[in-house]
């Protein structure tokens, strides 16, 4: 079988509009031959108003209880996406993390994945079926749920495809790759085509928020290729796979705010302290303090007021060229 991993994200699925865009989407790629696994995450914003809602019942509500409650958006998500697809021609059948063998480990809330156990999935492809699986979400070693944390249907996506020795693992979100910069902020930013694993966990771990860090760095360890793209065009997005000699520099930026500070990162590959110097150099030019300078082989970051974290941004993006250089 030719295995294709899909992961929706919640934006992908706020809707029953876009819940049938998602079954179109993977109907489609059915019909070119793949064997379909489609991981998808609770809808919008459900998980949060579940997390609302169990404040409201209880101040602290105990994690084994928050993890049963958070994982039914993903519940709700696989019921509507196969229902969808059966609807379309495309027989599918819904599983939870656990009837799909996703085991778990550690704290609830926060659990990582002890492996994947893919004989169910692997039967339901081999019967013509679409596996429509709940992401963020496994059983740990006492038979409960547990969840995988912020981002965690990023991590079931990656493992499943591990586990399914899939030919990609592909991403589906709200933007149509990942890109230079945040287009939100910088409106000049461009899609990046390729990408490495250690360049993507650099820009994830410095506040890009296109993909969960553990998620990368387990597709990494495993050999997954990831491939992000718009749940809503058609045009390719950015692959991420393994790391290569190429050209050396900054190739993306990213911003984290703490507080009343920001953190503005330049990733790429073989960053020097010359690098990190010219960062400071373009900042200070435009009258932005960089309080604290950090510096590795994939990022250069500064420490600034939040309030000039979105005219950093932009500063340095038009210094390093990086709307020209994407591609």
């Amino acid at each position: 079988m030719n295995i294709l991993v899909m992961k929706f994200g919640g934006t992908s699925l706020a809707d029953p509009e876009k819940i049938q865009r998602a079954a179109a989407r993977v109907a489609r790629a059915r019909r070119r031959g793949f064997a379909v696994a489609a991981v998808v995450s609770a809808p919008g914003q459900m998980t949060d108003e579940l997390l609302s809602l169990a404040r409201r019942v209880a101040r602290r509500a105990p994690a084994r209880e928050l993890d049963s409650l958070m994982a039914a958006g993903e519940q709700i998500s696989i019921a509507l996406l196969a229902s969808a697809l059966s609807g379309r021609g495309a027989p599918s059948v819904s599983l939870t993390g656990a009837q799909a063998g996703v085991r778990a480990r550690g704290p609830h809330g926060a659990s990582e994945i002890a492996g994947v156990r893919p004989a169910r999935v692997l039967a339901e492809l081999a019967r013509g079926r679409v596996a429509v699986v709940a992401g963020f979400q496994g059983v740990d070693g006492k038979g409960d749920l547990a969840t995988l944390g912020r981002g965690g249907s990023d991590l079931t996506a990656a493992a499943l495809a591990a586990a399914l020795k899939a030919w990609a693992c592909e991403i589906y979100t709200d933007v149509k790759g990942v890109y230079t910069a945040d287009p939100r902020l910088v409106p000049e930013a461009r899609k990046i085509g390729k990408i490495s694993f250690s360049e993507m966990l650099a820009l994830a771990e410095a506040g890009a928020q296109v993909m969960q860090p553990r998620s990368i760095s387990f597709a990494r360890s495993r050999g997954v290729r990831l491939h992000v793209r718009s749940a809503f065009h058609d045009a390719e997005g950015t692959w991420i796979g393994p790391d290569a000699a190429g050209e050396n520099g900054v190739k993306a930026l990213a911003v984290e705010r703490v507080g009343v500070r920001a953190r503005v990162s330049a990733v790429g590959r073989g960053l020097r302290p010359e690098d990190a110097e010219a960062t400071r150099k373009i900042l200070r030019s435009c009258g932005i303090a960089c309080r604290r300078a950090e510096l590795s082989a994939f990022r250069a970051s500064c420490e600034v007021d939040a309030r000039e974290a979105v005219p950093a941004l932009r500063a340095l993006h038009k210094a390093w060229q990086l709307g020209r250089r994407a591609a």
